[in-house]
């Protein structure tokens, strides 16, 4: 007996973006691997014209009722962190969600998802220049910023803009295999799986400037010898204060402890040399100042969720 195609509805709205809506449309839409491995189905998600920023314009195919019946439902992108989406809308995703269909949220689609209910409680990923905002206003779902997308039960959701891909890829490879899914990436000339997730993608600001003239003309002279072995007496006595004042007044200044700025210092330059230069780890720790190589890989995978070669690779390709 013929296993039934799965049908794949893509729910768009007006200001829509088209990088979002073309990732689902290319990985489930016939043209890829020229045969019709899922129905694809363009849903309107509200009433008039659909239409982008840039002035592009789709012709959505059905209307909400396509979603009483698809496998899998994608909300590509929402257009307004603030706007709460149409109601009939979240009626019909929430409806899909219950009966058991896998509901998909890209990027911002995850907004549409939590303005639905459906990620309270729930492992979830979006973008992570949206961390702040995001779990403000749905505290009750448990985002995990690292992620390029998180499954929890039928719910999938994402992180920016290339995430989508990977999230895409991952839901097709669960209905085709490996082998079909690395084919369409291929084509798509995308890697089938990316090493780490949005770690390393996320800036970390760190204060260039404090206030304190003091502090500012010391960072200035630590940058410059970077490798330096400090002490917190021997900073202390250059700003003229006690080792207890300069503790207070960095961290007020900085919001972190002279350890974690100074390790912060380090591996943004690391970060520089391993994306321009060839050098080895163990020249870019002796340019660093880490104590080790050991210890400069262990600082680096925590924070950027890579190794520094998986680093170099990714940015130098």
């Amino acid at each position: 007996m013929n296993t039934p195609i799965p049908t794949v509805a893509v729910v768009v709205f007006n200001d829509f973006s088209p990088f979002h809506v073309s990732v689902p449309s290319i990985v489930f839409g016939k043209d890829t691997l020229g045969e019709t491995l899922f129905n694809l189905e363009l849903v309107a998600g509200e009433e008039g014209l659909i239409t982008s920023s840039a002035g592009m314009q789709v012709h959505p195919s059905a209307d909400l009722s396509a979603l009483q019946s698809a496998d899998i439902v994608i909300l590509p992108y929402w257009r307004s962190l603030t706007e709460q989406p149409p109601a009939p809308a979240l009626a019909a995703i929430q409806s899909a969600a219950d009966r058991g269909a896998w509901v998909v949220g890209l990027c911002l689609g995850g907004y549409v998802l939590a303005y639905a209910g459906l990620l309270k409680g729930k492992h979830v990923a979006t973008h992570w220049e949206l961390e702040h905002d995001f779990n403000q206003r749905f505290p009750a779902a448990q985002l995990d910023t690292n992620a390029l997308y998180v499954e929890d039960g039928n719910i999938i959701t994402s992180a920016g803009t290339a995430a989508g891909i990977d999230c895409c890829l991952y839901l097709f490879r669960k209905y085709y295999g490996s082998s079909l899914a690395n084919k369409v990436a291929r084509r798509m000339v995308v890697p089938p799986y990316r090493d780490g997730g949005q770690a390393q993608f996320i800036e970390h600001p760190i204060p260039t400037s404090t206030s304190d003239a003091r502090l500012n003309q010391l960072m200035e002279r630590i940058r410059s010898d970077i490798t330096h072995r400090y002490t917190l007496d021997e900073l202390a006595e250059r700003v003229m204060m006690t080792r207890r004042t300069f503790t207070r007044k960095f961290y007020k200044a900085t919001g972190m402890s002279f350890g974690e700025w100074l390790a912060a210092e380090r591996l943004n330059l690391a970060q520089d040399i391993l994306e321009t230069t060839d050098l080895s780890i163990e020249q870019i720790v002796e340019q660093t100042g880490f104590s080790s190589v050991m210890a400069f890989r262990e600082k680096f995978k925590t924070r950027c969720g890579v190794s520094p070669n998986q680093w170099r690779k990714s940015f130098r390709r």
